[in-house]
């Protein structure tokens, strides 16, 4: 027989503990524990079935899985080439990034090639959705179902049988059977686990709306990014017009991709260049700047950091970094003072990368050396210069992968100056860049630099 027993869930962490606290043991966040109650299994639950489903892999005799292309190629290069039929996508972002507009635009999209697609909203009605969907131009003729409540959903999804079923959002969608508030760890784990077992069966695939926390995390329970098979982010300023969409878990495809959008009047526009968007015009010109180019899945891009030196005002210098790693930072200032000679612990150093990207890439470590080291000599490097390769703790530039098709991305947006690990020196064909550099170490940046007085 079961047993019921009642536990305090993190929002926030998806820590359990028998007893309510004003902070949650496990990850230190306050008044974020619910009450939810938990049903231990059965003893018959623990029996092992007779029949065995049990078969080598390779006697499957199923035909190969193809992807649903979505009609967005940006989309379909993050998810790896399409959506996976049983797979559960998870679209995570702020309130009025966008998340329900691409989700509508994608719905619409589906429709027009041919598949069959269920758009549940839990937070909007018939009408709103639908004003929306006039201004897209798209998702006229969209099977659409306005409920919070599961078992309407489960009910829409055996009488339509969709190739996709749209959810916006997860925290909106609570089960009769839980007591519990929509949007509580219970619920979403409830909800998610159920549409993630249908789905599966009937062979379809779940996009699922998300909301995030103020840590910028996906809310609710860990548990809901184990049990999705992908995870995305829609990230950008709503001041702006620009929207970035990346991947941070794919079991499908790889995972860091990246894709670029433009918010207009009719809805998302893909950006073909998105090193547009993290460039500005005649930005090298200037001291405290350099141009990187990290690889973000499969596709290098051109990303401008800039570095701004000042005198500290405060016992403790500042260190400030913003789509850089703070603690990567502090190496780099480390070797720069160790083995270059170049002092600047005892000032403020910001770092910035332009357009919110967020760099991971090690080879992005030279290009923050070189604003580095712009920023402190007050003098700019030559315009058109590119940087890419990691930098050691012996002040050593390191070989990075994709070494060509990064040179290929900086010689084809036009900037010739190209400064690369001389490890790469026999795999980069010298005569492609007028103005490739190799260097070993990050001494020799320094010597880039453009002399005093010239542009």
């Amino acid at each position: 027989m079961s047993r019921v027993r009642t536990v305090f869930v993190c929002r926030d962490c998806g820590a359990e503990t028998p007893r309510w606290e004003g902070r949650c043991p496990t990850c230190g966040e306050w008044n974020s524990l619910d009450e939810s109650t938990l049903t231990a299994p059965s003893r018959e639950a623990g029996k092992v079935r007779r029949a065995s489903r049990v078969r080598p892999l390779g006697d499957s005799g199923d035909a190969p899985v193809s992807r649903m292309d979505t009609g967005f190629g940006e989309v379909d290069r993050v998810l790896g080439g399409g959506i996976v039929p049983g797979s559960v996508v998870l679209l995570g972002g702020t309130p009025g990034i966008g998340k329900s507009t691409l989700l509508l635009q994608l719905a619409g999209l589906l429709r027009e090639r041919g598949h069959g697609v269920l758009y549940v909203s839990g937070e909007e009605s018939a009408e709103q959705v639908a004003m929306r969907g006039a201004r897209l131009g798209t998702a006229a003729d969209v099977a659409f179902l306005a409920s919070n409540e599961l078992e309407d959903v489960l009910g829409a999804l055996r009488d339509t049988r969709p190739a996709i079923v749209c959810i916006d959002s997860i925290q909106a969608i609570s089960s009769r059977h839980l007591s519990s508030a929509p949007g509580g760890v219970a619920q979403v784990r409830e909800v998610a686990s159920v549409l993630q077992h249908e789905v599966k069966k009937a062979g379809a695939a779940c996009l699922l709306v998300g909301h995030v926390t103020k840590g910028g995390a996906l809310a609710g329970p860990r548990t809901l990014e184990h049990l999705v098979d992908v995870v995305l982010h829609f990230e950008g300023q709503r001041s702006g017009d620009h929207r970035i969409l990346r991947s941070s878990k794919n079991r499908f495809g790889s995972v860091d991709e990246m894709a670029a959008f433009r918010m207009d009047v009719g809805g998302l526009v893909p950006v073909a260049d998105p090193s547009a968007l993290f460039l500005t015009p005649n930005g090298t010109e200037t001291s405290g700047a350099a141009v990187a180019v990290p690889v973000l899945g499969s596709r290098p891009i051109l990303a401008e950091v800039q570095a701004l030196v000042a005198r500290a005002r405060f016992s403790a210098p500042q260190r400030v970094c913003t789509g850089f790693s703070s603690r990567r930072l502090a190496i780099l200032l480390a070797v720069l003072e160790k083995k270059a000679g170049v002092a600047l612990g005892e000032q403020d150093v910001f770092i910035n990368v332009v357009g919110g990207l967020r760099m991971s890439d090690p080879a992005a470590d030279l290009a923050v050396v070189a604003a580095l080291l712009s920023a402190g000599a007050d003098r700019p490097f030559p315009p058109g210069t590119t940087f890419f390769g990691e930098v050691g703790l012996g002040g050593e530039v390191r070989a990075v992968s994709h070494g060509e098709a990064r040179l290929r991305a900086s010689l084809g947006a036009g900037l010739q100056r190209v400064v690369a690990p001389a490890a790469l020196e026999d795999d980069l064909e010298r005569g492609s860049a007028a103005g490739l550099r190799f260097v070993r170490h990050v001494r020799e940046v320094g010597e880039l630099l453009a002399p005093v007085g010239v542009p």
